[in-house]
């Protein structure tokens, strides 16, 4: 009975502290990245796989680093940037991170739009009506109601995977796949490299960290909880990554099996996988795209209001009013109406735009990762709660890897 209480306790503390960890993995998986991984799986079939396990491992690690420095310092990451490492730093890192998840931003209504399109449904209309919606949430609601909505919005990822069971994949080469190196030559093809860089941008955003740290700040979570914090950045890491194998495996099921190559937006795999794999699979496929991209039109555009107002010293937080904090809502609004105008242009293209952003997320990736390794790893900053020597060597060997790949991406892309 006593060990009962004891479990029962732990739960409802941990419950109590999920939302931050959780919801900013599962925000990973948005329009953009669900776009990336259906090209993964329709160009590649299986053969991407094996990048989810090392990222998994590097996301909870980096995450993990981010809600150390939240619930030790209390302060957002760009506020530390900026006292430690000076304003005209921070403001380039900002600039580049705005252009970035700007991108994201427009990705993610293009998502809107695709999403309702398989409905029916004009993006002259879903479009306008969505940007209001997301808007009103975040501008009318506090930072509790706001985390619930997004914790409701995360669990409905699961449909991604049920719409990989219903592709009916070949689970045996899968499960092979996901284990299995690529073999040496594949590293001298420029689309496998930046096919392998996008998943690692699109898995590993800059903007996840600024906005983990900053809503654990803005949630109040103390160095008390901070166990507790832990576990909810591992659950969420996980099961993004799960999400997004079965998005992979299902376009390798249905895509590329059937050889559909060319996925010009996440849309089109849910709608070329409705012949292939039934009504079912493509209507949770197609609401899942909406959910998603519902669910990160709001998020990335808070991030970026967070990460430009702790850069610059402005007051943020959902559970400030309008007034206390007019510069956070003002320019949260302008990248929320900006992104859903751009998406209502005819003929803009989005899809060389979408994948452009997940690429930079994976060049800005290791710029971001410095910083931080510079900043956890400052006694007088951290304390006690510096990296673990393991910490410190996974994290340094992510942001190498990653700008390996880049450089790798960009030389194959010159010769070719």
């Amino acid at each position: 009975m006593t060990l009962w209480r004891t479990w029962r306790t732990r739960l409802l503390i941990f419950f109590a502290i999920l939302g931050p960890g959780f919801i900013t993995a599962n925000v990973d998986n948005d329009a953009g990245g669900i776009l990336v991984y259906s090209q993964a799986g329709a160009q590649y079939g299986y053969a991407l796989l094996w990048t989810l396990i090392p990222i998994t491992l590097a996301l909870i690690v980096v995450q993990e680093m981010c809600a150390r420095m939240g619930v030790v310092t209390g302060k957002g990451l760009s506020d530390l940037i900026r006292e430690e490492f000076g304003l005209r730093l921070t403001f380039v890192t900002m600039i580049l991170l705005v252009i970035v998840n700007f991108g994201n931003v427009i990705a993610e209504f293009s998502g809107i739009a695709g999403s309702m399109q398989l409905f029916h449904i004009s993006k002259y209309l879903s479009v306008p009506i969505c940007a209001l919606i997301v808007w009103a949430l975040v501008v009318k609601g506090d930072y509790k109601s706001v985390e619930k909505v997004f914790l409701i919005a995360s669990v409905f990822y699961i449909a991604y995977i049920i719409a990989g069971v219903l592709s009916r994949p070949d689970w045996h080469q899968a499960l092979v796949e996901t284990v299995k190196l690529p073999p040496r030559h594949v590293w001298r093809n420029s689309s496998y490299v930046y096919m392998v860089v996008g998943v690692i941008g699109t898995t590993i955003a800059p903007w996840m960290q600024f906005y983990l740290q900053s809503s654990i700040v803005d949630k109040g979570v103390t160095v008390r909880q901070y166990s507790n914090s832990r576990w909810d950045v591992i659950v969420g890491s996980i099961f993004t990554d799960i999400v997004a194998w079965f998005i992979i495996v299902a376009c390798a099921a249905t895509l590329f099996t059937h050889g559909i190559r060319n996925i010009v937006d996440a849309s089109d795999a849910a709608g070329a996988m409705k012949p292939l794999a039934g009504d079912y699979a493509f209507i949770l496929f197609a609401a899942g795209l909406f959910n998603a991209s519902l669910f990160a039109a709001s998020i990335l555009p808070l991030s970026t209001a967070y990460t430009v107002c702790e850069g610059l010293g402005f007051e943020s937080g959902l559970d400030k009013s309008f007034k206390e904090a007019k510069f956070f809502y003002w320019f949260y609004t302008l990248l929320l109406a900006a992104g859903a105008a751009i998406v209502l242009i005819p003929n803009f293209p989005l899809v060389r735009f979408t994948i452009l952003s997940q690429v930079l997320n994976g060049v800005l990736l290791p710029i971001v990762l410095v910083f931080m390794l510079k900043l956890i790893n400052k006694h007088e900053l951290m304390g006690k709660y510096t990296n673990s020597h393991w910490f410190n060597i996974i994290a340094w060997l992510t942001a190498a890897i990653v700008t390996a790949l880049s450089l790798m991406w960009m030389w194959n892309l010159i010769h070719s």
